[in-house]
């Protein structure tokens, strides 16, 4: 067990408890010596975390003390390495840049056993067989999903047949060959799909649509039969 995730476990294990829990029993649960206990409760202190107590006492967490990046275990850093790397190849150029320097930030301030597991990671992702089009307009897309705005589109459908749209983008789905803009659509009053290579133009607007993403991105998963992140198994 490495460090990082030894320490993690402590302060997991100190957040089930609200009363004061001896060094012995963290020991014995988290199978290792007392002394190391001491020792990584003075890290955790070190690092911000406010731990009340002392040997023979016992120690208690305060409320409030937010994990720092170290404190990822190994199988959620390689998590955020193969997510962060899928999205510096598949999405588009703004995006696939924040991905690279977020996961410039985290590597920063992993331990070094971390660090070079990053590195050495055994986690790859492949180049795309092609080039999804229509990534020129996703971060405007993006933008307005994140600020609850209208968009206009001028769109094509799969027989050719253009139209123009004024919709309420809430969500929008990666695929490797295209994307897909999940919306409102004030035309058919009702939920649509719109690939972004058959979207002609975009124009972002300063409208926000009268009602919240959450709420709408809710109802559409329900409809769809979609589930959300928390209903997922």
């Amino acid at each position: 067990m490495s460090r990082a995730q030894r320490l993690l476990d402590l302060i997991q294990l100190l957040r089930r408890h609200r009363h004061p829990v001896s060094g012995a029993a963290l020991a014995e649960e988290l199978g290792i010596s007392l002394r190391t206990v001491y020792r990584d409760i003075a890290t955790l202190s070190a690092q911000g975390a406010h731990i009340d107590g002392e040997p023979g006492m016992g120690y208690v967490l305060r409320p409030g003390f937010m994990l720092p990046p170290l404190m990822f275990s190994e199988d959620e850093i390689e998590a955020l390495v193969l997510g962060s790397r899928w999205v510096a190849e598949r999405a588009d150029a703004t995006l696939s840049k924040a991905a690279r320097n977020a996961l410039a930030k985290i590597t920063a301030v992993l331990p070094d056993d971390l660090k070079e597991s990053v590195d050495a990671s055994g986690l790859l992702i492949g180049p795309s067989e092609t080039v999804a089009a229509g990534d020129a307009d996703l971060t405007t897309i993006r933008v307005a999903i994140r600020q609850e705005h209208k968009l206009r589109i001028s769109y094509a459908d799969a027989e050719g047949a253009k139209s123009r749209r004024v919709i309420w983008p809430i969500a929008l789905g990666f695929f490797d060959r295209y994307r897909v803009v999940a919306a409102w659509c004030e035309t058919r009053q009702a939920y649509r799909h719109f690939r972004t290579d058959r979207i002609a133009a975009v124009t972002a607007t300063e409208k926000r649509y009268p009602r919240r993403r959450q709420a709408m991105l809710k109802e559409w998963r329900a409809a769809e039969g979609i589930p959300g992140p928390t209903d997922a198994k």
